[in-house]
């Protein structure tokens, strides 16, 4: 039931993130870039939940 549960969470996460269309896309040329709109998406999604 563990395994489920998390599964669940992450799936939620990645569709949440897919809303953010230049991260699913990577318009960004480097990779720190990436990932620095991977957590501000991050905190946009945690601060409305």
């Amino acid at each position: 039931m563990n395994a489920y549960k998390r599964r669940t969470t992450v799936e939620w996460c990645i569709n949440k993130l897919k809303q953010w269309r230049g991260l699913a896309s990577r318009y960004d040329k480097t990779a720190a870039i990436s990932l620095a709109g991977l957590r501000i998406a991050a905190v946009f999604i945690w601060s409305a939940s």
